[in-house]
């Protein structure tokens, strides 16, 4: 064991724990106010129900022994952690329990525990403002079970757990090269969003009405601390303290830099005009990518890449006006896309000198890197997609995944959590005995004799509590 390797993974575990609050405000303050909660639900729900299914078999699944052909591990080996929780050590103070590497399995497991967590509340952005937040845990632990865990052990290198394992079909067999997620991260969770937007379809006004975040301080905040935390889900994924994770660090700096700068420079061309939001997009769009690439290629090619992935990510969120799928919060547009840029990218211009060893097109290795980088690319993308619209449609046929449209019209907080994010009415009343309207859900003031309750008041603009309100005169 080295403890100075331990250390740092333990700690970049941490990190990338903070990314799903993180996440949560980033999504969060995205929404429209009477949303926001049920957003940061929907990640905090993940971290939840994830850690608990990572603990009885989600890390057996994915870095047990091959079963089923090496399409995932056995899910009864560490079923529980059983054979990797020993802490002894030997009379001369060394450790002696299960190793990875030069970590005890157990920090392994920890650090794998957390890109679970995020890889599933990633998607729940696809799905803002109309999912019910039940149907959203049954599919977060269905889909982890049957997409997330076999995926992680396609993708993995992970012979060195307790000198077992094997499996990796894409990382290990195909030979395609995945830093530290790229494909079993962000394709994979967006294509799910894709499936899922599609499942629940559009919201109501999608195309029409204004449907702008409502805070972006708050977005700016959650970018921020995904960005700090993605220095431990790249540099981290070095698995030591060592000159890798320095090299994953700096391309971690360089990329989401130069994406910020290339959303931006869509933006002024297109609109006009620059944004926060197109900042903390462009930041995210540019760690995407960099993400299975953060040890094969230089930082100056980071630095290109990122760029790219900024231009073509601020492209790709438009898509979905002109295609008339509702992905909430671009989703598909920077995970999906962005993560397909990076992976590809490795095939044009991985290099020699950095740590990964691989020799893309631009360097003379031929076409053979970047055809092995599509293929392990395009398998988890349509794996990821199917069975997320096999998994969604059953739930919508079954149980509903999507609210009501009235509930839809009210605000998800309310209806579904009971709550507001923003006390605008004051503080009358108390906790104890909450204001009711005509359904039942607590609402921030009381709704006078014959007067109409206006869908969503808490947090929408006027003009969109007049639309609302018209619409629903209109279907009485």
């Amino acid at each position: 064991m080295d403890t100075g390797d331990t250390a740092w993974v333990l700690t970049s575990a941490a990190l990338v724990l903070l990314m799903t609050p993180g996440l949560a405000l980033f999504y969060g303050g995205m929404t429209r106010a009477k949303g926001v909660l049920n957003m940061m639900m929907l990640s905090f729900g993940a971290l939840a129900l994830i850690s608990v299914l990572w603990v009885l078999y989600g890390f057996s699944m994915a870095f047990g022994t091959d079963v089923a052909g090496g399409l995932l591990g056995d899910p009864f080996q560490y079923l529980g952690l059983q054979g990797l929780l020993d802490t002894a050590v030997n009379d001369a103070g060394e450790y002696t329990g299960a190793m990875a590497g030069t970590l005890p399995a157990i920090v392994f497991v920890a650090f794998q525990a957390v890109f679970a967590i995020i890889t599933v509340a990633l998607i729940s952005g696809s799905i803002a403002d109309r999912a019910k937040f039940g149907a959203w845990l049954i599919f977060a632990g269905v889909w982890a079970t049957l997409v997330y865990f076999p995926v992680a052990h396609w993708v993995f290198d992970f012979e060195t757990v307790s000198g077992e394992g094997g499996g990796g079909w894409i990382g290990n067999r195909l030979g395609a090269l995945d830093f530290a997620g790229g494909t079993a991260v962000h394709i994979n969770a967006g294509a799910a969003a894709l499936a899922l937007a599609l499942v629940l379809g559009r919201r109501k006004g999608f195309g029409s009405a204004a449907m702008r975040p409502h805070n972006l301080p708050l977005v700016m905040l959650g970018a921020g601390l995904l960005w700090f935390g993605w220095f431990g889900f790249n540099a981290g994924s070095a698995v030591a303290a060592n000159a890798v994770a320095g090299y994953a660090f700096v391309n971690t700096l360089a990329a989401p830099a130069a994406a910020i700068l290339g959303w931006l420079l869509i933006e002024k061309i297109r609109d006009g005009h620059p944004t926060s939001l197109g900042a903390a997009s462009g930041a995210v769009a540019g760690l995407v990518a960099i993400t299975p690439a953060a040890n094969s290629i230089t930082p100056v090619w980071a630095t290109v890449l990122g760029l790219i992935a900024g231009v073509l990510c601020a492209l790709a969120v438009g898509l979905k006006y002109r295609w008339k799928y509702d992905d909430s919060l671009d989703v598909v547009g920077v995970h999906l896309v962005g993560g397909l840029v990076g992976t590809l990218f490795i095939g044009l211009v991985a290099s020699a000198d950095a740590p990964a060893g691989g020799v893309g097109l631009f360097y003379g290795g031929g076409l053979e890197l970047l055809g092995k980088q599509a293929l392990g690319s395009v398998a988890v993308l349509v794996y990821s997609f199917v069975m997320a619209y096999i998994i969604g449609i059953v739930i919508e046929k079954t149980i509903g995944f999507r609210v009501s449209e009235e509930d839809e019209f009210t605000g998800v907080d309310l209806t579904v959590h009971a709550e507001t994010a923003y006390d605008l009415e004051g503080n009358e009343g108390s906790r104890s005995e909450p204001h009711r309207v005509h359904d039942g859900a607590r609402a921030p003031g009381p709704v006078e004799p014959g007067q109409t309750q206006v869908a969503g008041a808490p947090g929408n603009t006027g003009m969109e509590e007049a639309e609302q309100l018209a619409g629903m005169e209109a279907k009485r």
